[in-house]
Protein backbone atom coordinates (compact mmCIF):
# COMPACT_ATOMS: atom_id res chain seq x y z
CA UNK A 1 0.00 0.00 0.00
CA UNK A 2 1.49 3.33 -0.63
CA UNK A 3 2.69 5.28 1.87
CA UNK A 4 0.36 8.32 3.42
CA UNK A 5 1.17 11.33 2.02
CA UNK A 6 1.55 14.52 4.65
CA UNK A 7 2.52 18.31 3.94
CA UNK A 8 4.56 20.31 6.63
CA UNK A 9 4.21 23.77 6.33
CA UNK A 10 6.37 25.04 9.03
CA UNK A 11 8.64 27.94 8.94
CA UNK A 12 10.89 26.70 11.72
CA UNK A 13 13.68 24.82 9.84
CA UNK A 14 14.85 23.06 12.27
CA UNK A 15 11.21 21.65 14.12
CA UNK A 16 10.53 21.08 10.69
CA UNK A 17 13.89 18.84 10.11
CA UNK A 18 12.93 17.26 12.94
CA UNK A 19 8.91 16.19 12.49
CA UNK A 20 10.10 15.24 8.74
CA UNK A 21 12.52 12.85 10.27
CA UNK A 22 10.41 11.13 12.85
CA UNK A 23 7.24 11.33 10.11
CA UNK A 24 9.34 9.33 7.85
CA UNK A 25 10.82 7.10 10.11
CA UNK A 26 6.88 6.59 10.84
CA UNK A 27 6.53 5.46 7.44
CA UNK A 28 4.42 9.13 6.13
CA UNK A 29 5.47 10.44 2.86
CA UNK A 30 6.63 13.68 3.44
CA UNK A 31 6.16 16.74 1.63
CA UNK A 32 8.34 20.25 3.45
CA UNK A 33 7.12 23.50 3.16
CA UNK A 34 8.24 26.94 4.71
CA UNK A 35 6.31 29.25 4.12
CA UNK A 36 2.35 29.82 3.62
CA UNK A 37 2.80 30.41 -0.37
CA UNK A 38 4.62 27.29 -0.94
CA UNK A 39 2.61 25.31 1.60
CA UNK A 40 -0.19 25.79 -0.65
CA UNK A 41 1.31 24.83 -3.54
CA UNK A 42 2.41 21.82 -2.02
CA UNK A 43 -0.80 20.62 -0.98
CA UNK A 44 -2.78 21.46 -4.41
CA UNK A 45 0.32 19.66 -6.34
CA UNK A 46 0.72 16.50 -3.80
CA UNK A 47 -3.07 16.23 -3.19
CA UNK A 48 -2.16 14.53 0.66
CA UNK A 49 -3.63 12.55 3.12
CA UNK A 50 -3.21 15.37 5.91
CA UNK A 51 -1.75 18.79 6.02
CA UNK A 52 0.41 19.83 9.55
CA UNK A 53 -0.23 23.42 9.27
CA UNK A 54 1.63 25.92 11.66
CA UNK A 55 0.33 29.92 11.75
CA UNK A 56 3.16 32.51 11.98
CA UNK A 57 4.49 32.19 8.29
CA UNK A 58 5.90 34.29 5.78
CA UNK A 59 3.83 35.14 3.07
CA UNK A 60 0.72 33.72 4.15
CA UNK A 61 -0.63 33.15 7.21
CA UNK A 62 -1.60 30.10 8.26
CA UNK A 63 -5.23 30.64 9.04
CA UNK A 64 -5.33 32.03 5.17
CA UNK A 65 -3.77 29.12 4.20
CA UNK A 66 -6.57 27.05 5.86
CA UNK A 67 -9.31 29.23 4.65
CA UNK A 68 -8.00 28.81 1.15
CA UNK A 69 -7.28 25.20 1.47
CA UNK A 70 -11.39 24.39 2.42
CA UNK A 71 -12.87 27.06 0.16
CA UNK A 72 -11.37 25.29 -2.98
CA UNK A 73 -13.41 22.22 -4.13
CA UNK A 74 -10.08 20.49 -5.00
CA UNK A 75 -8.66 20.45 -1.64
CA UNK A 76 -11.58 21.22 1.02
CA UNK A 77 -11.27 17.44 1.77
CA UNK A 78 -8.11 17.63 3.05
CA UNK A 79 -7.41 17.17 6.65
CA UNK A 80 -5.73 19.80 7.99
CA UNK A 81 -4.10 19.69 11.73
CA UNK A 82 -3.11 23.40 12.99
CA UNK A 83 0.67 23.31 14.93
CA UNK A 84 1.43 26.16 16.30
CA UNK A 85 2.71 28.60 19.39
CA UNK A 86 -0.49 30.28 19.15
CA UNK A 87 -2.20 28.61 22.38
CA UNK A 88 -5.28 31.02 23.18
CA UNK A 89 -8.85 29.89 23.25
CA UNK A 90 -9.55 32.63 20.64
CA UNK A 91 -6.98 31.36 18.77
CA UNK A 92 -8.11 27.57 19.08
CA UNK A 93 -11.72 28.15 18.13
CA UNK A 94 -10.96 30.39 15.42
CA UNK A 95 -8.54 27.02 13.90
CA UNK A 96 -11.46 24.42 14.44
CA UNK A 97 -13.99 26.90 13.15
CA UNK A 98 -11.90 27.24 9.60
CA UNK A 99 -12.32 23.83 9.36
CA UNK A 100 -9.03 22.06 11.29
CA UNK A 101 -9.28 19.01 12.79
CA UNK A 102 -7.32 19.28 15.51
CA UNK A 103 -5.44 21.82 16.86
CA UNK A 104 -1.68 21.18 18.43
CA UNK A 105 -0.05 24.08 20.49
CA UNK A 106 3.65 23.10 19.95
CA UNK A 107 4.54 24.29 23.37
CA UNK A 108 2.82 21.82 24.96
CA UNK A 109 3.71 18.76 22.89
CA UNK A 110 6.91 16.62 22.63
CA UNK A 111 7.45 15.81 19.25
CA UNK A 112 6.90 11.96 19.82
CA UNK A 113 3.51 12.85 21.07
CA UNK A 114 3.07 14.95 17.61
CA UNK A 115 3.44 11.55 15.80
CA UNK A 116 1.82 9.98 17.66
CA UNK A 117 -1.39 12.04 17.41
CA UNK A 118 -0.57 12.01 13.70
CA UNK A 119 -0.83 8.34 13.99
CA UNK A 120 -4.00 8.09 16.17
CA UNK A 121 -5.14 10.53 13.25
CA UNK A 122 -4.65 7.53 10.31
CA UNK A 123 -5.64 4.91 12.47
CA UNK A 124 -9.19 6.04 13.24
CA UNK A 125 -11.75 4.31 11.43
CA UNK A 126 -14.09 7.64 10.20
CA UNK A 127 -10.72 8.90 8.15
CA UNK A 128 -11.13 7.77 4.66
CA UNK A 129 -8.28 6.94 3.68
CA UNK A 130 -7.07 5.28 6.69
CA UNK A 131 -5.08 2.48 6.39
Amino acid sequence: MAKQKIVLIEDDEALAEVLYSELTEADFEVFPAFDGEEGLKQVKEKKPDLVLLDLILPKIHGFEVLAELKKSPHTQGIPVIILTLLGEDEDIKKGLKLGAEDYIVKSSHAVAEIVEKVKNFFAKESHPRAK
